[in-house]
């Protein structure tokens, strides 16, 4: 199992001036090492691929026992240049892939590790405007995935798993959208052209927040809190 994290954005919404994955949670903890600790005990890979760009530096110093896969062109592209990347920058085999900006229950990269397929996890509890959603086709894989699907079952909350199956076809499609595009883009290509089948797996009993504004900062802070409280 190979383990990508998206971490080359900008964060500008979020005002810190730091790169998203540094912005320090309540516990003192980073979301890229929360991210790690949930990695450290449950994936078999010799090493995490963090795709990095704004102040990369930063990210390297903080986590050196990373492999930090540089996007160049972090500050005119989009997700969908940062994971095809990240997946050149992998071996073979199956990919598990995390937006760097989100915090979550380490259920939730449970459930995905449990997949023998191209899964994303999804929270059918809540549709926000600026998050990307999901529909279904009648056999119960993913139809559509953007920010843009209406009517929509729920959002995807940024943790996905390709299989190492359906990497070439995803990979050729991350190549064919545009500079400004999110990963999931390409996703809907391989769906519409490719025929790729994408299981929903859905984690809406587990807290799983992206961090984009200060007040999701604190929405994942409360729900770390009370995570620990329930244990």
């Amino acid at each position: 199992m190979n383990v990508v994290i998206l971490a080359a954005g900008l964060g500008s919404r979020l005002g810190t001036g730091a790169p998203k994955a540094l912005t320090r949670l309540r516990d003192g903890r980073t979301i890229l090492r929360q991210q790690l600790d949930i990695l450290a005990s449950r994936v078999l890979t010799a090493r995490v691929h963090v795709v990095v760009g704004f102040r990369a530096q930063d990210v390297v110093a903080a986590e050196p026992s990373v492999v930090a896969v540089p996007n160049p062109r972090f500050a005119t592209t989009n997700t969908a240049r940062s994971l095809a990347i990240g997946l050149d920058a992998c071996p073979p085999g199956d990919v598990l892939w995390l937006n760097g900006d989100v915090v979550c229950d380490p259920g939730v990269v449970d459930r995905l590790l449990a997949e023998r397929g191209t899964a994303i996890a999804v929270d059918t509890a809540a549709v926000g405007e600026e998050e990307v959603k999901y529909d279904l086709d009648a056999e119960g894989w993913v139809r559509r995935l953007s920010k843009q699907v209406a009517p929509a079952l729920g959002e995807a909350v940024g943790v996905n798993l390709v299989a190492a199956g359906d990497r070439d076809v995803l990979r050729r499609r991350l190549e064919q959208v545009a500079d400004g595009d999110y990963f999931e883009r390409a996703v809907e290509l391989a769906i519409d052209l490719d025929a790729l089948r994408v299981r929903p797996v859905d984690v809406s009993d587990l807290f799983a927040v992206e961090v984009d504004f200060p007040e999701d900062l604190a929405r994942a802070d409360a729900a770390l809190a009370a995570t620990l409280v329930e244990r």
